[in-house]
């Protein structure tokens, strides 16, 4: 009885850590500028241009940011085309880590 106690919290535990497959929709942004506030470091004339600077001459990552959270993407290519843009990502979030696994990212409607 007792290893099968163990045995059902253990799988709570691992399956709380992830919540299945979920939709965002945000900026993708960078860790540079989290709440997608291109103002204050302007590294380009628009924001899709201050974020890929940000990723490419400060070693920034690429971050969805839903207008209160930013969160950590899994895939740090697929967001270049989108920088600075409005997108829904869909894939499973990590909780401890605040990451998107990644499935996709399309152009939010």
């Amino acid at each position: 009885m007792k290893a099968f106690t163990l045995v059902g919290l253990l799988a709570f535990a691992i399956l709380a850590q992830s919540t299945g497959t979920q939709t965002f929709t945000g900026t993708i942004t960078d860790s540079e500028c989290a709440d997608a506030n291109h103002g204050l470091m302007r590294m380009g004339d628009t924001d899709p241009e201050c974020v890929q600077a940000c990723i490419d001459d400060h070693g920034a990552t690429y971050l969805l940011y839903d207008g209160k959270v930013s969160y950590q993407l899994s895939d740090q290519k697929a967001p270049a085309a989108f920088a600075g843009k409005k997108v829904t990502v869909t894939g499973t979030f990590e909780q401890k880590t605040k990451t998107i696994s990644v499935q996709s990212i399309v152009a939010a409607k």
